[in-house]
């Protein structure tokens, strides 16, 4: 395999990721829990076999489909794939309502992590997909090193303070 070289010019500054699609095994089970337990909304359906849902009004941010999936298993670990799709929440209060709903539908919390330029809490949708559910802090308040290069972390915070706090 030859060596990957870095691009010789940098992506627009603007481009963001503008969805994710997900092979589910059951469509309204998966529609269920981006729908029912995150909120998205169900924006176009095709019969039993794809879903497109949105924040917003957006054409979609969350494709679910099962042309190639129906009724299939969850992917054993140590296998390459999708590690998590990650939700950014405008606020912290919007952040801790949608952790308390999360849990009040049953679906454990499986990681959570003060990453220095966001909290964020981790989970896995009823096929196995990663779940990032996160806020970004200010970035005023990133963490920095001597020489001003982000210094990202890893600690533990509080999910109940963040629940609390949202109420």
């Amino acid at each position: 395999m030859e060596p990957i070289e870095a691009a010789t010019k940098p992506t627009e500054p603007e481009v963001s990721v503008g969805h994710v699609h997900l092979r589910v095994a059951d469509l309204e089970r998966a529609i269920a829990f981006y729908s029912g337990v995150l909120g998205f909304d169900v924006m176009q359906k095709f019969g039993d076999q794809a879903a497109f849902l949105s924040a917003g009004g957006y054409h979609h941010h969350i494709g679910l489909n099962t042309w190639e999936s129906k009724g299939g298993t969850r992917p054993p670990p140590g296998h390459t794939g999708l590690y998590h799709s990650a939700f950014l929440y405008p606020t912290r209060a919007a952040l801790g309502r949608a952790v308390k709903r999360v849990i009040d539908a049953g679906y454990p919390i499986i990681g959570r992590a003060d990453h220095g330029v966001s909290i964020a809490v981790y989970l896995d949708d009823p096929d196995g997909n990663g779940v990032e559910l996160y806020w970004d802090k200010p970035r005023a308040d990133w963490p920095v090193d001597a020489d001003g290069n982000l210094a990202m972390i890893n600690a533990p915070f509080d999910v109940d303070a963040l629940i609390a706090d949202a109420a």
